[in-house]
Order: C-alpha cells, then structure tokens, then sequence
C-alpha cells in the first residue's frame, strides 16, 4: 500500500485532513510518469513576502500579515521532516495561526506536490479530482461544479470549487491541480467568501514574479 499522505490543511481552527488514497486512486490505464526527483532544495521558499518555486516555475504573493506554516506541516508528528520525494508541502500560510480560535474561517493557502505515479494510469490533472472529491465530500464539502479547465498564465490547470458549513460560518474553497516534471502539483485556497478566494488565486503566477504586498518589502 502506498504511503497516504497526511498534507493538511485548517479549516477554522481545525484540521481538514488531505489524505488521498494513492493506489484506489484512478482506475484508467497508463505509464506511469517519468518523475524528476524532489529534494528538499527545490521545495522553494519565502522572500520578500513572495513564495517561489523554481523547480516547478510558479511564484505566490502572500497576502500582508499571514503567518508561515509551511515547516509544521512537512513534519509528522514525530517532528521528522517528510521525505520530499514522496510528496511535500510547498507553501502553508494562514490569516491568523491555525491554532488560534475565531468565528469566522481561517483563510489559508496550500500548495502541495505528490509524485503522479502515487496514482496508478493518472494521464490528466482532472482524474486528480476523483479521489480528491472523495475526501473532501466525506469532510461536510459540496462540490460546486465538475473540474473545469482554469488556465493561469498560459499554463494548463484544472480547477474545481466547494462550499460547506464551519459553524456560524460558510467555507468556500477552490482547489487547482496541474501535471508537472512526473508530479501533481495541487493548489488550494480556502476563504469565508468566493470574493476572498477569487482574490487569493490572483496572487498565483506562472509568469512574471508579482511585486510583494506593502509591508512584505
């Protein structure tokens, strides 16, 4: 059984558990990925408030004020990092920390990367979806639409949107995934509107590197 995945990310002040049944993932047939293998120096890094990832060619300009748990969430809970070749957090950032209680939703960002060959026969971004609206259905989520394709800077990207209950409050989620150098690389985006989440995509670039917030200099 390949190795699930416990790459999480907070809904509120609790844990929304990402972990994606591998092998019962995709039933079509294919080769699997040749895969470029991850290392812990090409997991890129924050600087100057602007999150990038030269081994993958994306750039994320973090909103001013959000707090970095990007490290937290590599560790297991023995505090060992993961092994980057089987998957890694890229980027973790939160509106306010995770453990830290409110009544509205814990706006966040999770950009995540698994080898596709974790995914038996995977020949398109939008099979991703399958298992991934498994999980995500059973964690009180409405898939909004079936996955679209949602272009970001000429790059081909698939996206699919969600919304449910967080007590007093309403969580809306866009998560987009793309096949990259043998990995799925997935980006989710989580907000107390689709407004607020709409703005956090636009912070996404696979071009040129968008300037940092004020403050974030």
């Amino acid at each position: 059984m390949i190795r699930q995945l416990s790459l999480t990310w907070f809904l509120s002040a609790f844990l929304l558990v990402h972990a994606l049944p591998a092998q019962q993932a995709v039933h079509a047939t294919g080769q699997k990925a040749s895969t470029a293998k991850l290392s812990t120096s090409d997991r890129g890094d924050i600087r100057s408030g602007i999150y990038r990832s030269p081994f993958f060619g994306f750039s994320y300009k973090l909103p001013y004020g959000w707090v970095d748990r990007t490290q937290e969430m590599r560790e297991d809970e023995s505090g060992k990092v993961e092994d980057p070749s089987k998957g890694m957090v890229l980027l973790a950032v939160f509106e306010r920390p995770p453990q830290a209680r409110g009544e509205t939703v814990n706006s966040s960002v999770v950009v995540v990367a698994e080898p596709a060959s974790s995914y038996p026969g995977l020949k398109s971004a939008a099979q991703y979806f399958g298992p991934l609206n498994e999980v995500i259905t059973k964690q009180g989520l409405k898939p909004l639409n079936e996955p679209y394709d949602f272009p970001v800077d000429a790059r081909p990207i698939v996206r699919c949107d969600y919304t449910g209950p967080l007590g007093s409050a309403t969580m809306h989620q866009s998560t987009l995934a793309m096949l990259a150098r043998g990995y799925v690389i997935s980006f989710t985006f989580i907000g107390g509107s689709d407004d607020e989440v709409t703005e956090l995509l636009e912070s996404l670039s696979f071009g040129k590197v968008k300037s940092a917030a004020p403050g974030n200099r």
